[in-house]
């Protein structure tokens, strides 16, 4: 057995790193912490090429003098905590002191910092963890830290890295959430030279979130204050029936910092549940203050994560004031009822959008050539159906598919008699699965029809988002969509898909914009990117006809046995499903009669 060894400074702070440093939006994270637990009133933040080739952070902080500068990059030097007990009453973003020797120790970092009480500043550089030299700098208060060449000295782990686009999102999102955090702190974000945001101090949570994520999304919030014995929340939260198909813009912020909770999470969906339609999640800025030590944040090596020692009392608590919230800002909200009309209950209030709301209307499935098709299995090719003599009135409808027409069960549902038993088909998921795969035969043709809107949609992003929507406006623009650019974060939509109304333009635009931002839509892979467009608007365009005739359902099961996959819809719902005559028998047995 090898003996047993200390490990080097240099290989200890390595792994290090692969704890605290797993990507270059960590870096960013710490360095950020750094300058805000310094007490900065303006914070700048650049990075290159995703993070990994240049992050800069520069604040205007107390700065540390020239001792202290190089105590910093020791490991575990840090002047949050003294004691084992301090662990329990953390009132600070950063407290191990493992971030900048972990930094340090795995790419090229230069530090600048200088306090009030000296005329000089002092400057460090450190390449792959050795000291090339300390010396005296002029500069203004505050610090500066710049990070280049990051995982040089450890090439494996560059090799894990996502492509820049994937790692520069990461980088702005978590410095949008830390401006959230702190109103009161000027955020300046470049990238590659160019300016992301620049938000100064702000008076208002309202005022930042309009800076940082556009009016879009601040004019449609209500501010909501709660408070009971131990716990109190404020921030501002989207009205009933306004959401997104992400979580992205669900931010939780315990006692100034920036969490991942799944109990704060799955309180905000909860309350939520009945005021959302099943998929959407709401807009969220939920800001919890509490004692310290009812919250351990030192359950994650990147203090990402926080637990709550009374976890189920802190949903409990969300929940009832977010609920309370919601019902007063439903009934002060109410529409006025229209006789002879039904809302529809999927669609938000028209008092609460701002605009009067019309349901789209239902995908119609034209008659087309009846298909022979044996009870509960899609035919190889489809082949014209005969008639085995002719019909006396030539309105009733011919069953060539082997099934039955019964009748509509359920809301949703049709039944048919076959000749193996009873199928059961889901109307929705057959419509949907015949629409995506006529959408993909139009964007394999290249034909995909528009709609040209009377008067263009505005609609306006966070700089995130414009970033990826310019990023993928030649693709929607080939995919039924007509966009142009008209400002800095502004976008007017000019036309929207044949499927879509005019309605659910923006809204379209704002869940594909989701999905660039999860990944899920790469320019680089079109044929993925329209399969979502497709999904999408399977989902949003289907809407069912109460009444429905006998010939309408030989044609929908005709149509959808033409299908390449006639058995589970683009949503993965089976279309359909048979139940033979033996279960049937089997379910009606009883014991001793048989």
């Amino acid at each position: 057995m090898p003996e047993i060894r200390v490990l080097p400074d240099k290989v200890a702070n390595q792994i290090a790193a692969g704890e605290v440093i797993e990507r270059p939006a960590a870096v960013v994270k710490e360095l950020l912490e750094n300058s805000l637990d310094a007490g900065a009133t303006r914070v700048e933040v650049e990075f290159k090429n995703g993070g990994r080739s240049y992050i800069r952070i520069e604040d205007n902080g107390c700065g540390m003098t020239h001792d202290q500068a190089i105590l910093s990059i020791e490991r575990h030097a840090t002047s949050k905590i003294r004691q084992a007990d301090d662990l329990m009453q953390i009132a600070s973003y950063g407290f191990r002191g493992e971030a900048l020797p972990s930094i340090a120790s795995v790419s090229r970092f230069q530090l600048r910092s200088r306090t009030d009480e000296i005329e000089v500043g002092t400057e460090l550089m450190i390449n792959g963890g050795k000291l090339i030299h300390v010396k005296d700098c002029g500069m203004p208060v505050g610090t500066r830290m710049e990070v280049s060449h990051l995982f040089n000295s450890v090439p494996a782990r560059r090799k894990f890295l996502k492509a820049d686009a994937t790692e520069a999102a990461h980088i702005i999102q978590l410095v949008r959430v830390y401006a959230i955090a702190n109103p009161n702190t000027g955020f300046t974000l470049l990238e590659n030279g160019r300016l992301l945001f620049n938000s100064p101090a702000c008076p208002s949570l309202k005022e930042r979130v309009h800076e940082i994520f556009g009016s879009n999304i601040s004019d449609g919030l209500i501010p909501v204050e709660m408070e009971e014995p131990d716990y109190k929340a404020h921030g501002l939260f989207s009205v009933p029936g306004r959401g997104r198909s992400t979580r992205h813009e669900m931010i939780t912020i315990v006692n100034q910092r920036p969490v991942t909770s799944p109990t704060l999470n799955q309180a905000l969906v909860e309350a939520y549940h009945a005021y959302l339609p099943r998929g959407r999640y709401p807009i969220a800025f939920l800001f919890l203050e509490l004692d310290p030590g009812a919250i351990d944040v030192n359950v994650h090596p990147a203090k990402r994560e926080i637990r709550f020692r009374e976890s189920a009392r802190v949903r409990g608590f969300i929940i009832r004031c977010l609920l309370e919230h919601l019902r007063e800002e439903t009934a002060a909200s109410k529409p006025n009822e229209v006789k002879g009309s039904e809302p529809d209950k999927n669609l938000p209030s028209p008092k609460l959008q701002g605009r009067p709301v019309v349901s789209p209307a239902p995908v119609s499935v034209s008659p087309t050539p009846k298909v022979a098709v044996s009870a509960g299995k899609a035919p190889a090719s489809p082949r014209p159906a005969t008639r085995s003599k002719p019909q006396a009135d030539e309105s009733e409808p011919s069953w060539d598919t082997g099934w039955k027409f019964v009748g509509h069960v359920q809301r949703g549902l049709a039944v048919f008699d076959s000749k193996k038993g009873i199928v059961v088909l889901d109307r929705r998921s057959a419509h949907q699965r015949i629409l995506y795969e006529k959408l993909e035969q139009q964007y394999l043709n290249q034909k995909v029809p528009a709609q040209q809107l009377l008067l263009p949609v505005p609609v306006e992003l966070d700089a995130l988002g414009s970033s990826h929507l310019l990023d993928h406006i030649d693709f929607l623009n080939s995919s039924g969509f007509r966009l142009s650019e008209f400002g800095r974060n502004f976008f007017r939509i000019e036309a929207v898909p044949v499927w879509a109304t005019p309605e659910e333009a923006e809204g379209l635009i704002l869940d594909l914009v989701g999905l660039m931002k999860d990944g899920k839509m790469r320019k680089d892979k079109p044929v993925e990117a329209f399969d979502q467009i497709a999904r999408l608007a399977c989902a949003k365009a289907v809407r069912l006809d109460d009444s429905v005739s006998e010939r309408e359902m030989v044609s929908l099961v005709s149509q959808l046995f033409q299908c390449k996959n006639p058995l589970i819809s683009p949503l993965g719902k089976p279309t359909y499903f048979e139940m033979g005559r033996n279960e049937l028998d089997r379910r009606f047995m009883k014991r001793g009669l048989f």
